[in-house]
């Protein structure tokens, strides 16, 4: 049995009190060659460690240090500097502690592997806030202290590729070509990936994550993945971020690619997550669903503060430039500050159900977003609403980029002014994570800003 650096079995460890995690999935599952330390950054991309699975016990007794700074890198990897939190602080260490549940076979890995999804903290244990992790855990804590509890669930949608040169342009596995192909909802295309879509199911199953309904989407080769709702608003913004290092994974396996890129086709609909909120008050019940009128009047409120933050919390909504050419007309992604009754026309969707269902559908979110992000915005919004009353205008019916409401910006350089400019964000998401969040989406534009367009060429060359 291999030995862990204290010296002791994985099978021994912590025999005094209850068995930890590393014992109980060695006990089910073995050792594994390594375990994937996975960190999600400012940007939702995945960072971390591989370990020796004969050390995982280490990643419970002693937790596993990276520098505090790996949430100021960009969607490249590469250091902001403009933030303020690199070399010039010492790239002092912060300590990631496991996030408990977690840890789970990774089906797709060719050797036997392990992954855990892990938080970061300063060395002294307290939050390190710059982790969207911890913002949104502060978002769950204000909702607690008024007794209320988040069930929230994601649909992710994603395109499938063949693989391709990098930065050429993508070749969906269903050809673009001639007539307009959408054959949305289609069962033969889910028959045609059959084998990759059972295994994306069965590592979803193995991993714990409550993947639900599979469906062809709006577009050649776009799928889309729903999960259950969670009473448990961290366990769900985790269930979305894993469901993508899955669905990423199983398609490499399959000689294929997913992208989650918000618009990767420009003819074609792009990838959005949709986000499913209710609340809960003490006893379990949903508080939109109340008696009375006064569920009504809560969930109205909620949809209110909802439209009253979303242009400050645009930008962690569609967190990338090319997130902007995602919202346009007609394309069942939300232009304006609008909310309705079962329309997917508009940006808050109240669905249809009995009233112990009732909730809000959030859908301005690219499905590249970071989900702690965006559920933290989100639950923020709601509490807003809620907290001062705020009336909604009237909800809307029918075509809604038919109606003059006011619109989201399609454009990041005014996303990004908004946000920094917000007392909202302030006071929600503190001064210094507004500033290096800002400045570091701000060093973002400006680099697509210097890129010379195809286009350009063709034109001028």
């Amino acid at each position: 049995m291999p030995v862990s650096e204290r010296g002791r079995t994985v099978e021994d460890m912590d025999e005094t009190s209850q068995i930890d995690e590393a014992a109980a999935y060695a006990k089910a599952f073995g050792i594994p060659d390594i375990v994937e330390v996975l960190l999600p950054d400012t940007c939702g991309i995945l960072r971390g460690k591989w370990i020796p699975g004969h050390s995982m016990s280490k990643i419970w007794k002693s937790g596993v240090p990276i520098p505090l700074s790996i949430f100021g890198l960009d969607v490249w990897g590469c250091e902001v500097e403009a933030t303020g939190i690199h070399i010039e602080t010492g790239d002092k260490d912060g300590l990631c502690w496991p996030i408990p549940g977690t840890l789970k076979p990774v089906p797709w890995s060719p050797r036997p592997a392990a992954q855990v999804l892990m938080t970061m903290h300063l060395p002294d244990g307290a939050p390190w806030l710059l982790d969207p992790r911890q913002q949104l855990a502060r978002i769950v804590d204000r909702l607690a202290a008024r007794g209320l509890t988040a069930c929230a669930a994601f649909e992710l949608e994603f395109y499938l590729l063949k693989p391709g040169a990098e930065g050429a342009p993508p070749q969906p596995v269903f050809s673009t070509e001639g007539q307009p192909r959408q054959n949305m909802y289609s069962m033969t295309d889910l028959d045609a990936f059959a084998p990759l879509l059972h295994d994306m199911r069965t590592a979803a199953a193995s991993q714990g994550l409550p993947a639900d309904t599979v469906i062809s989407e709006a577009a050649p080769g776009q799928f889309e993945v729903n999960l259950f709702h969670r009473d448990d608003a961290l366990a769900a913004a985790d269930d979305a971020i894993l469901l993508r290092r899955l669905i990423d994974g199983v398609a490499r396996r399959h000689g294929l690619r997913a992208t989650f890129m918000a618009k990767p086709l420009l003819d074609f609909a792009g990838n959005g997550m949709h986000v499913h909120v209710s609340m809960k008050d003490r006893s379990g019940a949903n508080i939109f669903g109340q008696e009375g009128g006064e569920g009504e009047r809560l969930l109205r409120h909620a949809a209110g503060g909802l439209l009253a933050t979303m242009a400050d919390s645009l930008l962690m909504f569609v967190p990338s430039f090319n997130g902007y050419r995602r919202l346009v007309p007609g394309s069942y992604a939300p232009t304006g500050i609008t909310w309705g009754y079962d329309n997917r026309s508009v940006a808050v969707r109240v669905p249809n159900g009995p009233a112990e269902a009732m909730r809000l559908e959030h859908r301005i979110a690219g499905a590249e977003a970071h989900p702690h992000l965006v559920l933290a915005a989100i639950l923020a919004g709601m509490l807003e609403g809620i907290e001062a009353g705020i009336e909604p205008p009237p909800p809307l019916s029918g075509n809604a980029y038919d109606h003059d409401a006011p619109r989201l910006s399609p454009v990041m350089a005014e996303a990004i002014s908004r946000f920094a400019a917000s007392p909202f964000i302030e006071r929600t998401f503190g001064a210094e994570y507004r500033r290096v969040y800002a400045v570091m989406k701000q060093e973002e534009l400006a680099a697509f800003s210097r890129a010379i367009l195809p286009l350009e060429y063709d034109t001028y060359l």
